[in-house]
């Protein structure tokens, strides 16, 4: 009878220890997708400032902290082909604060004004606190990268008049919103660059139509029902962490959780992303 009962004991103990290992096995297996390969998030807005017809493509890209995805980030540039956006973004902290090798980074600015020669750069708060700041953004512009630091301009498409405005990292204060809408028509549809979505926080009247940000990497870590665990500048369980935010009045924050990561080298339950936004007329 004892044996029979060491023999059960065993076997639960043993069923506990596979269900366990299994657990853990599934979780290293999620973490790495989510870590290691990237989708591409769709979103879409409307504005009655556009003609009838109008439809504007964004690709935002954000917080690659110097990852590689493929040979050369050849998956990423291979998806920004098939994407084939209007204008493509990058709104900061395509190099980490550590970033020794500006290679990886610069490399990729390169190929994506290759595939689209409308490529704009704001900072984020990893540039400006890089040693080598000024060689990367001397690099960028030497690669034809549009870069907006406190200034603005603007393009067409399909003879509708856009507005693109950027700004320098929010988070460490280098920002001046004055000069980067100094002579904008915000009549016409315009769109803001800011690395860290606070930005909407400080500057709530905001005459932009729609903010396209990153800096939070969608905390990174989440948890169902939960979210974020945490984030840059706003700490446990952040009120702003990736998605849409309806700022009223027709105005909108989107936040790019990124492809790249800092502190912590996993993501959880958070995939990397590129996205594609689509602003078309109000129907």
């Amino acid at each position: 009878m004892k044996r029979k009962k060491k023999t059960q004991s065993n076997l639960k103990r043993g069923i506990m220890l596979s269900i366990l290992l299994l657990a853990v096995l599934s979780l290293a297996i999620k973490i790495y997708f989510d870590t290691s390969t990237f989708k591409v998030n769709r979103e879409q807005f409307s504005s009655v400032k556009l003609e009838a017809g109008t439809e504007l493509t964004i690709l935002q890209i954000t917080d690659v902290h110097s990852r590689l995805f493929g040979e050369n980030n050849d998956q990423v540039l291979e998806k920004v082909k098939e994407l084939d956006a209007d204008v493509i973004v990058l709104t900061g902290d395509l190099i980490d604060r550590k970033t020794e090798n500006l290679e990886i980074a610069l490399q990729l600015a390169e190929e994506l004004v290759r595939v689209n020669p409308d490529t704009y750069f704001v900072t984020g708060n990893h540039e400006h606190e890089n040693p080598k700041k000024e060689a990367f953004l001397a690099g960028l512009e030497d690669r034809g990268v549009i870069i907006l630091s406190n200034e603005n301009t603007q393009f067409e498409k399909d003879g509708q008049q856009f507005n693109m405005a950027g700004v320098n990292d929010v988070s460490t204060d280098y920002e001046d919103m004055t000069a980067a809408f100094s002579g904008l028509d915000t009549d016409q549809y315009t769109i803001l660059l800011s690395h860290a979505p606070s930005v909407v926080q400080k500057y709530p009247d905001i005459h932009a139509d729609i903010v396209l940000s990153g800096h939070t990497h969608g905390g990174q870590v989440r948890l169902p029902f939960i979210g974020a665990l945490v984030a840059p500048d706003e700490g446990l369980f952040p009120e702003l962490q990736k998605g849409v935010y309806p700022l009223g009045d027709e105005r909108y924050l989107y936040i790019d959780s990124g492809l790249g990561t800092s502190a912590l080298p996993i993501r959880f339950l958070n995939q990397s992303q590129i996205s594609l936004i689509t602003i078309q007329s109000e129907q």
